[in-house]
């Protein structure tokens, strides 16, 4: 058994002073295997951040085309009726890729890229570590902290 798995094994007895249940690697799961998991979830969190990017792309283009058409109201009103028209007819409302607003790219890549990623990553947990999340992480936190030192407690 390695000296992470070692260090693991100890916590179990839970004096209090170590991660808790939910952060402590499973008997006999390997150095490999935990490493392979986190880098999985390390992939997740990028994507996760992908998805956020992608609706404040969603949100910022929606913003836009209500203040465009501000504009187009504004244009007219200043008298320039012919361009405000234009824009309305060429730009307002227009796809923003062929066939797709915003709202359908979001779902596209809800429905598609994002659920199967977070799916087979929660599978991979389940499978190979009983559900337990972030143990590269836990162990990682174990080994940097200085215990007994204010802010470097084990638990919330």
């Amino acid at each position: 058994m390695t000296d992470r798995a070692n260090a693991a094994d100890e916590t179990e007895q839970d004096t209090g002073d170590g991660p808790d249940a939910a952060h402590t690697r499973p008997a006999g799961l390997d150095d490999a295997t935990v490493d392979a998991l986190g880098s999985l979830s390390e992939a997740l969190e990028v994507v996760e951040h992908a998805r956020g990017l992608l609706y404040g792309f969603h949100r910022l283009t929606g913003t836009a085309d209500l203040t465009l058409g501000e504009a187009v109201s504004k244009l007219r009103d200043a008298g320039h009726t012919e361009l405000g028209d234009r824009i309305e007819r060429e730009l307002l409302g227009r796809n923003v890729i062929a066939g797709r607003w915003t709202f359908q790219i979001v779902e596209d890549y809800d429905d598609g890229y994002y659920s199967v990623f977070r799916d087979l990553e929660r599978e991979a947990r389940d499978r190979l570590a009983g559900g337990r999340r972030h143990l590269f992480e836990a162990e990682l936190k174990e080994e940097r902290r200085t215990h007994g030192e204010p802010g470097h407690e084990a638990r919330p």
